[in-house]
């Protein structure tokens, strides 16, 4: 038995002729790294500017910058130069005027062509996908990688003994992806709403936004934040080894 389990642009996935449905994703990420300083505030969520959107995620000495872009706008930017994209980073985040020289080149920023798509079905024959190579998911909230270890975990629950015996059948295989992807459908619909109804008025604005009253409410009652972050880390469904 095989598993797929190369990613978004899973070869694995190709060649065996799967099935892919395409959510479409309206953006791309540049991720870049900038470094931290005492008398920042202890956390930020991120910065909203006209047509301009950057997350920090703080990482102790530096911020991780997730910096969202209109989809295949990357080669653009890099056309106008480095200087220029300092500016724009300095338009939306003016916090980090002594910083963005940190940036020495292309090389800093790496792009994430963002993608949302899953499999109509995870195996064959065979052969078993996982994490992005089944379901690629969007950067926000970082459940990529969540998702990715619920579905290892389900297919050793479900599979171990199975495969020890070496008596499976496809079937069996499928059963990963029955327990699997309710949680992933439901996930991927929040990601793209929240493309449609927070990320894409930001990219069409020609003035600045206020960021969405759920967001402003976050920053106002810090211990709200508990209900994102358990929905986020802890998925729709949760999943457990047994003994």
């Amino acid at each position: 038995m095989a598993v797929g389990a190369d990613g978004r642009k899973s070869t694995v996935r190709e060649r065996a002729q799967l099935d892919v449905l395409d959510l479409g994703a309206p953006i791309d990420v540049l991720w870049f790294r900038l470094s931290k300083r005492d008398s920042d505030p202890e956390q930020y969520f991120g910065f909203v500017g006209v047509r301009q959107f950057l997350v920090l995620i703080d990482r102790g000495d530096y911020w991780q910058c997730a910096y969202v872009i209109e989809k295949g706008t990357f080669p653009e930017k890099r056309e106008r130069g480095l200087a220029a994209f300092r500016a724009e980073i300095l338009r939306c985040t003016p916090i980090f005027e002594d910083r963005v020289v940190e940036l020495y080149g292309w090389d800093d920023i790496k792009l994430l062509t963002v993608k949302v798509d899953r499999l109509r079905t995870w195996a064959r024959d065979g052969l078993l996908c996982s994490g992005d190579s089944a379901h690629a998911m969007a950067p926000i909230g970082g459940v990529g990688i969540n998702l990715a270890i619920q579905v290892a975990v389900a297919a050793a629950r479900l599979l171990a003994e199975k495969l020890r015996a070496d008596d499976f059948t496809t079937h069996d295989l499928l059963a990963v992806q029955r327990r699997r992807e309710l949680p992933t459908k439901l996930t991927q619909r929040l990601q793209v709403f929240l493309h449609e109804h927070f990320l894409q008025p930001i990219s069409d604005s020609k003035e600045p936004v206020e960021p969405p009253w759920p967001m402003r409410l976050l920053e106002k009652f810090p211990t709200l934040r508990r209900i994102p972050a358990r929905m986020i880390g802890l998925g729709f469904r949760r999943e457990h080894l047994k003994p």
